[in-house]
């Protein structure tokens, strides 16, 4: 054949060009939503157990969010660790940013609970040596034992009901968060998407010339 190339070699590099010449006006579309700015970090915020200034925010804008479906925020804002991919730079925040922090199609789900259930669901954030939380104080031990926790800084009464904004991976009981299971009414929001939360709430405090922060509060503190 004498050094001709083989006609699949050419035949696949073909439609590559072609596919990207297609594609090319939708890449453009796609890059400028994605690099769109909404907002500005003020400082740059990590995610890791027992608590962190990234799983802080989020937990909270969970938490604010239940306001939009019940009118007051939730009592208690929860978002696993394992769900916020990235960090946060300081610096200008893009979509772009908001999807490398938060790649999975979670929503939020609002969950009513009674204080004998929240107890649980306190034991299981232990175990895990801490989840990101908001609304609530925890004590836990190195082995991941529940050792006092208070909801808006007051105990937890076994028969008051409660409510719990998270997302619909862990109302389904997923990372260990079997507790919130047993809640006694769950409303999930059609298309409240925790990223598209995230992005409104960076917008919304855009608009009111704040940037965004977050704080260490000892909102899960491990005792020897």
């Amino acid at each position: 054949e004498g050094g001709r190339i083989p006609v699949d070699s050419t035949w696949d590099a073909e439609p590559d060009a072609e596919a990207m010449a297609l594609l090319a006006p939708y890449k453009k579309q796609i890059d400028s939503v994605m690099c769109r700015v909404v907002g500005t970090a003020e400082m740059s915020m990590d995610r890791f157990r027992p608590e962190s200034l990234l799983s802080n925010l989020i937990a909270d804008v969970l938490r604010e969010a239940a306001a939009e479906v019940q009118g007051t925020p939730a009592d208690m804002g929860l978002i696993n660790i394992g769900g916020i991919r990235n960090s946060l730079t300081e610096g200008a925040v893009t979509i772009e940013n908001v999807f490398e922090i938060l790649p999975f199609e979670n929503s939020l789900c609002l969950l009513t609970m009674k204080g004998s259930d929240m107890k649980q669901l306190f034991e299981n954030i232990a175990v895990r040596g801490g989840e990101g939380v908001s609304g609530i104080q925890m004590e836990i031990t190195k082995s991941g034992k529940l050792l006092r926790a208070l909801i808006g800084g007051k105990p937890v009464d076994d028969e008051r009901t409660y409510t719990v904004a998270t997302v619909d991976y862990l109302a389904d009981g997923n990372d260990g968060m079997t507790a919130l299971m047993q809640a006694g009414k769950r409303v999930c929001p059609k298309g409240a998407t925790l990223r598209g939360l995230f992005a409104k709430y960076v917008e919304r405090h855009t608009a009111a010339g704040k940037k965004i922060t977050s704080r260490m509060e000892g909102r899960v503190t491990i005792k020897e």
